[in-house]
């Protein structure tokens, strides 16, 4: 049976709910062609430039899941002032998300060039520096967030390891929120390296892969799931922990010790990229529709669900998202413990 929060006007209910990104913004772009002769020059695939899209990567894409589901997402972030860069922002402009995201000299924008030959990636070209902010940037970033944060009612902290997060970020962002007389929910896609930063916040949502670096443990059996995310809420101190498992769902470590295994909803799997920025923006913006964790979690499930039998970097509609809920087998939960 569904619960009652997944099936009553749930696309009203995500509606212009508000949601802060702060991360990590990067470029994706894709090239899609064809592939239909092997190089003279070498023993590699000739791909015939077709098309070119570029999308938002990173926190930024994250971003681009909230509103795509309705919501309203501010984006902070910081890039170079570089042709990445500026294409990022005639793409906030597009997709209408609320970006305070600075242009740096001296800065790289993340740019992910990924190359399709019918409809199959063949091979993906990074261009990044990913040095930390330097104080005056950090300052920047932080004089963005001050009149956000109290505005939202959850806060996505989107870590790809490109330099924003740091000790002393973190500590300025945790005094910030202390001073709030109405903190948001903040919400946390980690680094392995970086989980020592994360102390208290309300939920983490690392992969299974993520999850057994970060603790030194073997993941394979769901006994070992079990012992290696409890060490991961030991370790990071959060209140709950939602590890994405790929094909076999995700697993949520509730506060209370309650473990809950939801299978995946997926139909179809084509393209895994970014089903972990949908998973974050879809319970982030349940949690501000006043969802309760374990139904945000059930929807994002299904969101995710949705994106990864689409091609590349995909999100999914509120028209999408109900039918899926409203025709789609339930998964069965199952408790671990």
């Amino acid at each position: 049976m569904k619960p009652s929060v997944l099936t009553i006007d749930l696309a009203a209910r995500l509606r212009d709910k508000r949601v802060l990104i702060v991360g990590d913004v990067m470029l994706d772009q894709y090239l899609f062609g064809d592939a239909e002769r092997i190089s003279p020059e070498a023993p590699v695939p000739v791909i015939q430039v077709e098309q070119e899209h570029c999308y938002l990567g990173g926190a930024g894409n994250v971003a681009r899941n909230v509103t795509a589901l309705g919501g309203r997402a501010s984006l902070v972030g910081i890039a170079g002032d570089d042709e990445a860069g500026h294409i990022l922002e005639n793409i906030f402009q597009q997709e209408a998300i609320n970006a305070h995201v600075p242009l740096c000299a001296g800065r790289v924008t993340t740019l992910k060039t990924r190359i399709m030959a019918r409809n199959q990636q063949m091979l993906r070209l990074d261009r990044e520096n990913p040095c930390p902010l330097k104080p005056e940037e950090e300052n920047l970033l932080l004089d963005h967030l001050a009149p956000l944060a109290e505005e939202h009612e959850a806060l996505i902290l989107s870590d790809y390891g490109k330099g924003l997060v740091s000790l002393s970020f973190m500590e300025a962002l945790r005094d910030l929120l202390a001073s709030l007389s109405r903190p948001p929910l903040v919400l946390v896609d980690p680094r392995p390296q970086h989980m020592h930063l994360y102390q208290g916040a309300f939920l983490l949502t690392p992969n299974l892969k993520e999850t057994a670096e970060a603790v030194h443990l073997t993941t394979r059996s769901q006994d070992e799931i079990i012992t290696a995310g409890r060490g991961l809420m030991d370790r990071s101190n959060v209140q709950h922990l939602l590890i994405t498992l790929g094909s076999q769902g995700m697993a949520l470590f509730l506060a209370t010790g309650e473990i809950w295994r939801m299978p995946t909803s997926a139909q179809a799997v084509f393209d895994v990229s970014g089903a972990g920025d949908t998973v974050i923006g879809t319970v982030a913006l349940g949690l501000a529709a006043g969802m309760p964790l374990l139904p945000a979690c059930m929807l994002a499930n299904f969101a995710a669900g949705i994106v990864v039998a689409k091609v590349g970097t995909a999100t999914t509609t509120p028209d999408e998202l109900v039918d899926a809920v409203m025709s789609w087998p339930v998964p069965d939960l199952e408790k671990w413990a």
